[in-house]
């Protein structure tokens, strides 16, 4: 790219990112030419080439606006409530990937064949088991047993990655109260 973008061609930008995202998660990202997502963008073909060089840059584009997962710690922690910090930063994880649900299913989609997705979707995952792990050691302080706190994180935020990746597709009910309470459980003093 050379100059920085009108605040129209920002617009057009805004207009290929999108499409793009709705076009990769209605038929995927390989059977996806360029021509149809600038044709929903209502944008010349050439255009969509001057922002994104390649196609694959669109997805890398479209990674970067994943939701980070960043929970301000604070507004989740109980002192001594493990299950209810923990409840309540799965709620506030849960709302931050569903403000865009569209592009979570498409990043999920892509994560086999897309090494720059897979990447994204792991450093969330670290993201979150980190966070956890902070939750858990903030409202349970001394009690908890610091030995555990690492694998209990690790455990749950598989569990909040699968319930983001596929769970929350299933008609069965809400299994993560139950896992929340088994990791608060275990991770209280004997």
């Amino acid at each position: 790219m050379t100059d920085a973008p009108s605040g129209d061609d920002k617009s057009a930008r805004e207009r290929i990112l999108t499409s793009a995202e709705q076009l990769f998660a209605e038929s995927g990202f390989d059977a996806t030419p360029t021509s149809r997502i600038a044709e929903r963008a209502d944008v010349p073909k050439g255009l969509v080439h001057y922002y994104f060089r390649r196609k694959a840059d669109l997805l890398a584009a479209l990674v970067d606006r994943l939701p980070d997962g960043a929970v301000d710690q604070h507004r989740v922690v109980v002192v001594g409530d493990i299950a209810e910090s923990l409840r309540r930063l799965v709620d506030a994880l849960d709302a931050r990937l569903n403000s865009s649900p569209l592009l979570s299913h498409l990043l999920w989609r892509e994560a086999d064949t897309h090494q720059a997705v897979r990447e994204a979707l792991h450093s969330r995952y670290r993201t979150i088991v980190e966070q956890i792990k902070q939750v858990i050691l903030s409202a349970g302080g001394a009690a908890v047993r610091a030995a555990d706190v690492d694998s209990a994180a690790a455990l749950l935020g598989l569990a909040v990655s699968y319930r983001h990746s596929v769970a929350r597709h299933a008609d069965e009910p809400d299994r993560m109260e139950r896992e929340l309470k088994f990791v608060a459980q275990a991770l209280s003093p004997a």
